[in-house]
């Protein structure tokens, strides 16, 4: 057994799982400052497996999913672990204390997460003012870092298009691609913004708004979407230009788990698994355009499996909190 499965992970777990999140998060800001022991903590170094996507150097294909580190507080420590990139946020362009607690419930039989966060940040400017910050002291990790945008609460839906735009515009320049989240479970009616015409109205009006080079944009899709529904999606992106898509969210469908220990909120881990690959395939039948796999990436099994079904990059967090770095040696070589 590897130092996180040993001593670590009981000690995290002995914790309520946001409490343990917190503790981690605050860990690892602490040790951004140190990222040298962090990686010597981390053991062996995540073989280097380089590729290009979206003209993106990335310097091997395991990312760190967006939810994780919602405010940017510890990128030199991900890229210390092994991480190849890095997605911060969700971030919203209102400061949200996100759903009552508790909101976030383990199943380590399952490998799974349920969570009702509610997209809980700081805020756009300070999430913005912290990464420049980083930038201007010399911090800013080597890796790629994805900054991911999704609509505050309190946000109507006839304006959503507006909310996303401020999150884009002070963020522009800061990450070296975007995501559009329309896809958590968490935020009443953000799932109705996969829609064509409501989707397409928020990249619209950050383009118009960006105009020409653009900044690579993907947007992240929900698991829960029938085959038409998610089909339209990707002909948008390609109608839209957009660089790629994310496959996918966690879902609403909790029939793999137990009925009496329920909890409302999106599933994330093992059990999303055959969704996320099952849409995965079908954005690639559909488009040559760029994906990010995520959703039950937990083995080199089900890595390959996405790789193979023509993922270009890979994205984790629910198996990172139960396995630990250790899991990103076994999927960088998948």
């Amino acid at each position: 057994m590897d130092f996180y499965s040993r001593f670590l992970r009981p000690i995290f777990f002995a914790l309520d799982a946001e409490e343990a999140h917190d503790a981690v998060i605050s860990l690892l800001q602490a040790g951004s400052h140190y990222p040298a022991l962090v990686s010597l903590l981390a053991g062996r170094a995540v073989p280097k497996s380089p590729r290009v996507v979206a003209g993106i150097d990335f310097p091997n294909p395991v990312g760190l999913a967006a939810g994780m580190d919602k405010n940017g507080l510890a990128l030199p420590a991900w890229e210390a672990l092994g991480f190849g990139f890095i997605e911060v946020g969700t971030i919203t362009a209102l400061p949200q204390p996100g759903n009552p607690k508790p909101r976030l419930f383990r199943y380590p039989e399952h490998q799974a997460l349920i969570n009702r966060l509610g997209f809980n940040n700081e805020g756009v400017e300070s999430v913005a003012t912290r990464l420049e910050g980083m930038k201007s002291e010399g911090r800013w990790p080597r890796v790629p870092v994805g900054l991911n945008i999704g609509k505050s609460k309190v946000t109507s839906a006839e304006k959503a298009h507006e909310d996303y735009l401020a999150s884009y515009k002070r963020l522009h320049g800061l990450g070296d691609y975007y995501v559009i989240n329309v896809s958590s479970p968490n935020t009443p009616g953000l799932r109705d913004l996969h829609a064509s015409e409501a989707l397409g109205g928020i990249v619209r009006t950050l383009r118009d708004w960006e105009g020409t080079p653009h900044r690579p944009l993907f947007v992240k899709v929900s698991p829960d979407l029938a085959e038409e529904d998610l089909i339209e999606v990707v002909q948008l992106a390609e109608q839209e230009k957009l660089t790629g898509l994310i496959a996918t969210n966690t879902t609403v469908d909790h029939s793999a788990m137990p009925k009496d220990r329920g909890q409302t909120g999106g599933l994330s881990g093992d059990p999303v698994r055959p969704r996320a690959l099952t849409a995965l395939r079908t954005i690639r039948r559909q488009t040559k355009l760029p994906v990010i796999a995520c959703g039950g990436i937990s083995d080199s099994v089900s890595a390959k499996e996405r790789l193979d079904a023509g993922a270009d990059l890979l994205q984790v967090y629910t198996a990172f909190i139960y396995q630990g770095p250790a899991l990103l040696r076994r999927l960088a070589t998948a």
